[in-house]
């Protein structure tokens, strides 16, 4: 079977032990979308190397929208850096609106390494 998507643009970003690539590729009838690949670069004991790759598929229908969150974002960092603390409650990303407040409580301890393992 012969692989559905064409490649169409590619730009490499190396920062660091991350290397970032946005990947615009084709569907069969034309449709454009964005993959966003983030691989990083784990040592092991023994000496040896792997990478290790998180993707993010970006389709035509949420461009606006991602922008919008990420401009926002982009633009909430800059202001928390001259000026300090977030002037209103975190927000929960999964809730539906994503107008519910996340409190401190409610936010885990996560260990990054370890998503995705069984």
């Amino acid at each position: 079977m012969a692989d559905e998507r064409e490649d169409v643009y590619s730009k490499v970003v190396r920062a660091g032990k991350r290397t970032y690539f946005f990947d615009v590729r084709s569907t069969r009838g034309n449709d454009l979308f964005l993959t966003i690949t983030e691989s990083k670069k784990r040592l092991h004991e023994d000496g040896g190397t792997s990478y290790e790759k998180h993707k993010i598929f970006l389709y035509k229908e949420d461009f606006e929208k991602f922008m919008d969150g990420l401009q926002h974002t982009l633009d909430e960092l800059e202001r928390i850096r001259e000026h300090g603390a977030p002037h209103r409650e975190e927000r929960d990303p999964s809730a539906e609106g994503n107008d519910h407040p996340r409190t401190p409580e409610s936010f885990g301890n996560v260990d990054f390494d370890d998503l995705g393992k069984p």
